[in-house]
């Protein structure tokens, strides 16, 4: 193109309509981006404890500069009841178990908030009534298994083209314990 020739209508509509979608098509892709430049370490906290952040508190996380200014965040940001920081949230726990957590490898005895860091939030939940606790409830996990043998938990709108099998985790929390897991053949509706 000519620098001292204005741009055809048709270039400058297109030029337009790019600068207008910049922002949109930018928006999705900036904390995929951020997410790859995470180390090991950032990586497998921000895995496990996303569940627990907000959209927005994860963008903000995500944005900061070093590992201690993310570390500090995480030591600030109060959580759940009692409150206690999202660090402490993760941290808590011995390095055996904080392994399990990022390796998916829930057990029975696990906190709810372990298995929620080991598998982010589940499909469906239920209140349960006539168990042998104060407070029960049923977490629903679906699983999709590709034809690479890669296991992955199910997200609403994931691609299902390579998917060859699928299962169900049954989670029974009873007072904040999990005290029964089932492993269901298929998409299983509890």
């Amino acid at each position: 193109m000519n620098p001292s020739r204005p741009p055809s209508p048709s270039a400058a509509r297109l030029l337009g309509v790019a600068l207008l979608l910049l922002p949109v098509l930018g928006a999705g892709c900036g904390n995929s981006y951020r997410i790859k430049k995470l180390d090991t370490t950032e990586y497998n906290q921000y895995i496990a404890l996303r569940p627990f952040m907000t959209d927005d508190e994860k963008t903000e996380w995500l944005k900061l500069k070093t590992d201690a200014d993310r570390d500090q965040w995480l030591k600030d940001k109060k959580y759940g009841i009692p409150e206690s920081s999202l660090w402490d949230k993760f941290y808590k726990y011995s390095d055996k178990v904080r392994q399990q957590i990022i390796d998916g490898k829930v057990e029975v005895g696990w906190t709810k908030d372990q298995v929620v860091m080991a598998w982010g939030q589940p499909y469906d939940k239920r209140k349960l009534t006539g168990r042998p606790a104060e407070r029960s409830e049923l977490l629903v996990y679906r699983f999709t298994t590709d034809k690479d043998g890669v296991t992955q938990v199910f997200v609403d709108g994931a691609p299902m083209e390579k998917v060859v099998s699928r299962t169900t985790a049954l989670c029974y929390i009873d007072d904040n314990v999990l005290t029964s897991l089932e492993n269901k053949d298929g998409w299983v509706e509890e």
